[in-house]
C-alpha cells in the first residue's frame, strides 16, 4: 500500500534525525555534501514542462546534481527500465506501470508515492469545427487522434469508451494512433485530426492552439488519473548519486515543487480515507491506549521513604 503524499517530506526527515540528537544545520550540510553526480529521471511526457522548471529550482539548492530527464510514454519508459536502462527515479502517468516495476523488484515499493492527479479531456484544434460536443457523441467526428494502448492516456481513453458503451463504434473510426500524449497533442493542434484525447495539463500548455470540448464524464473512469513517483533500482549509482535520488524525490513532494505542478494544471493527490482505513486507525489507537493503561497500572506510585540522614530510598 502506498504512502499518502506528505506536504513536507523533508521536514519529516529532519524531525526524525533531530530526534536522534542531531541539529538541523548538520542534516542540511550532510545532504548537500552527499548529493552529487548524474541523476537519471524517467518521466511521463505530460510532466516535461513542469519538471524543467523544478529542475532549475532544485539545482539552486543542489548545484552538483546533474539531472538527466527521459520523457516518453509511461509504457515505453517501463519497457526501457525492464530492459536495463539506467534509471534512478520513475515518475509515471499511471499506477499500472509503476505497480509492474514494483512487482518485478525494479522499483522500490516503500519509496513510491501517489503524488499528482490529472484529468482526461477531449480537444479540437483552436476554433476548429466539429459536431462533437462530448465523449458521448465522439463518433460524429471524421477522425480522432488517440495514444496507443500501452500509453496511460490511451488506456484511460479506452476505459472511458468501454464504460460509455461506445468502444466498438470508436474502433470503427479513422484513428491516428500516437506513441505518446505529445504526439496526440501535436496532431490536433496542427489540425491533422478533428479531435483527440489528452490530459488537461497538455491542453493547457497549448491553450492558444486547442480548445477543450469536454472532460471525461463522471463515472467513466473507475480510478483517478494518478501520477506515482518512486525510486528504482540502480546498481551503477554511487553513494552520492543515491543521495541525489533521495534528495530529488523528497524535493518533488515539497510545497515549492507542488506549487509548480499546480501552475501547469496538476493537482496534488490526497488519498481519501476509506472505512477500512478509519477502522484500522481506530483499532491501532485503542490498542495503544490499552498498552498505556497497563504500563501506568504496573508503575510504582509509592511515595519515597526518607532515611535519617535525608537520603531518599525508593
Amino acid at each position: 500500500m502506498r504512502k499518502n503524499m506528505k506536504k513536507k517530506l523533508v521536514t519529516v526527515m529532519l524531525a526524525g534525525v533531530l530526534a536522534a540528537g542531531m541539529s538541523a544545520g548538520s542534516v542540511q550540510a550532510a545532504t548537500a555534501d552527499d548529493a552529487s553526480g548524474d541523476l537519471y529521471v524517467f518521466i511521463a511526457a505530460s510532466l516535461n514542462n513542469a519538471m524543467e522548471v523544478i529542475q532549475k529550482d532544485f539545482n539552486e539548492e543542489y548545484p552538483d546534481v546533474n539531472i538527466l530527464f527521459n520523457a516518453d510514454s509511461s509504457g515505453t519508459l517501463q519497457t526501457q527500465i525492464e530492459e536495463g536502462s539506467r534509471c534512478d527515479i520513475f515518475f509515471s502517468a499511471a499506477t499500472k506501470q509503476m505497480d509492474a516495476l514494483v512487482d518485478e523488484d525494479l522499483a522500490k515499493k516503500d519509496s513510491v508515492v501517489d503524488l499528482l492527479e490529472n484529468k482526461v479531456v477531449l480537444i479540437k484544434p483552436k476554433d476548429g469545427e466539429t459536431k462533437v460536443t462530448g465523449f458521448e457523441n465522439i463518433t460524429d467526428a471524421a477522425n480522432i487522434a488517440l495514444a496507443g494502448e500501452d500509453v496511460p492516456v490511451g488506456q484511460y481513453s479506452r476505459e472511458i469508451f468501454k464504460n460509455l458503451g461506445i468502444e466498438d463504434d470508436v474502433n470503427k473510426m479513422e484513428i491516428n494512433e500516437g506513441k505518446n500524449v505529445t504526439d496526440v497533442l501535436a496532431s490536433v493542434s496542427e489540425g491533422s485530426n478533428e479531435i483527440g484525447i489528452v490530459y488537461a495539463t497538455d491542453a493547457a500548455s497549448v491553450a492558444d492552439k486547442v480548445d477543450i470540448i469536454a472532460e471525461a464524464p463522471a463515472g467513466s473512469l473507475e480510478t483517478p488519473v494518478l501520477y506515482p513517483v518512486g525510486l528504482t533500482e540502480d546498481a551503477e549509482a554511487s553513494e552520492s548519486e543515491a543521495a541525489a535520488a533521495d534528495a530529488f524525490l523528497a524535493y518533488l513532494q515539497t510545497d515549492d515543487a507542488l506549487k509548480v505542478f499546480e501552475e501547469y494544471g496538476f493537482a496534488p493527490y490526497t488519498a481519501e480515507e476509506t472505512a477500512d482505513d478509519a477502522e484500522a486507525e481506530a483499532t491501532e489507537e485503542a490498542a495503544t491506549n490499552i498498552k498505556n493503561k497497563k504500563s501506568a497500572k504496573g508503575a510504582d506510585h509509592s511515595l519515597p521513604l526518607f532515611a535519617d540522614k535525608g537520603e531518599i530510598i525508593q
